[in-house]
């Protein structure tokens, strides 16, 4: 599972980049997740609800989408999306909420997005594996762009994300962070 080590790593270096302590901004991608459809649920009920959605029409083409946004309050609250895209016939989406301390720097947030976005893709791309589903797309959208104030670091996290094995998308495209896990950062 090389996907999932370089995952471990960036995560590890988002934490020495932002000054966090593991122990203390640890998260895990296996508590709840949210699902406007059927509520909140754990990593293993939502991967179930994933397999059931593509085994409905198992003719059809599907990606798996992965973004990450985030808001600054007084803390900074993180929204990682998982959209299993039907391809020209919508699809179905899960999120999950992680509150960490307060991040200003604009920099350092999308790179730990990014990494969220990373470790959370390697994680249910190893069970879309282990469940005969190797071949499904994967995608991660960035909340980046060549416009705006994000512009500057776009290269950065394009790289880190296809240095993971995985195709990245930026805006205006990305709306697995920009439009999806946006709408449950506020």
């Amino acid at each position: 599972m090389p996907e999932l080590s370089n995952a471990l790593f960036f995560k590890a270096k988002c934490i020495t980049i932002l000054g966090m302590q593991s122990s203390a901004e640890q998260h895990t991608f296996s508590d709840e997740f949210t699902s406007p459809s059927f509520g909140r649920m754990s990593f293993d009920e939502m991967f179930a609800r994933m397999i059931e959605y593509m085994h409905e029409n198992g003719g059809q083409k599907y990606n798996l989408i992965i973004g990450t946004d985030s808001f600054l309050n007084t803390d900074t609250l993180f929204v990682s999306a998982v959209i299993i895209h039907k391809v020209g016939h919508g699809g179905r989406y899960f999120y999950k909420k992680m509150h960490r301390r307060k991040i200003e720097n604009m920099r350092q947030r999308i790179f730990y997005e990014t990494s969220l976005s990373i470790e959370l893709a390697s994680l249910v791309r190893a069970r879309l594996n282990e469940n005969g589903f190797k071949k499904l797309p994967v995608e991660i959208h960035l909340d980046v762009g060549t416009n705006g104030d994000t512009r500057e670091i776009v290269k950065e996290v394009v790289g880190m994300v296809n240095g993971s094995g995985y195709a990245a998308v930026t805006k205006p495209d990305s709306f697995g962070a920009s439009k999806v896990a946006d709408r449950h950062s506020k």
